[in-house]
């Protein structure tokens, strides 16, 4: 799970950097050879994109880091949370609904993926069977019981 999105977010850092150190350096030279900066536009866009690039960069160097100090031990063997297969009775619909609870960047909510900074993800972590949670999402309110849940320890994956 984690382990995927740490691999994206790798290949996406390995993307930018080159395009960071070969791209646009070689758009910036090619834009300062046609003449005065002020009023060149290939230069403004290398540039920004330039700026872009490099913003990027931190924020995905952050979430790494963030995802490096996820610890297995810390993660409930008796609760929901990151890595949890959920089976939860919709209250409003009468009907059951199952997710599970992923990082923010493996989250697929047509494929029942959500994520644990989601509104429902976030209102699941901790709870336990027979919970009721009251979710409230944009478009109002919902209740859920937890009809039962495995861990990402019962399911012997890995993050």
């Amino acid at each position: 799970m984690a382990l995927e999105a740490r691999k994206k977010l790798e290949d996406e850092v390995r993307t930018l950097q080159k395009e960071l150190t070969t791209e646009l350096p070689r758009a910036l030279k090619k834009a300062l050879a046609m003449g005065d900066l002020r009023e060149n536009a290939d230069y403004q866009a290398a540039k920004e994109r330039q700026e872009f690039v490099r913003a990027r960069l931190g924020q995905l160097k952050q979430r790494l880091s963030e995802l490096a100090m996820i610890n297995m031990e810390k993660i409930p063997h008796d609760r929901i949370s990151l890595g949890s297969t959920v089976v939860l009775f919709d209250v409003e619909k009468d009907e059951e609904v199952t997710y599970k609870l992923v990082t923010s960047e493996d989250s697929d909510v047509m494929g029942g993926a959500i994520s644990t900074s989601s509104p429902i993800g976030r209102s699941l972590l901790g709870k336990q069977e027979g919970d009721t949670v009251k979710v409230r999402i944009p478009a109002g309110a919902r209740t859920f019981e937890v009809v039962r849940f495995t861990t990402i320890h019962d399911e012997g994956a890995s993050l």
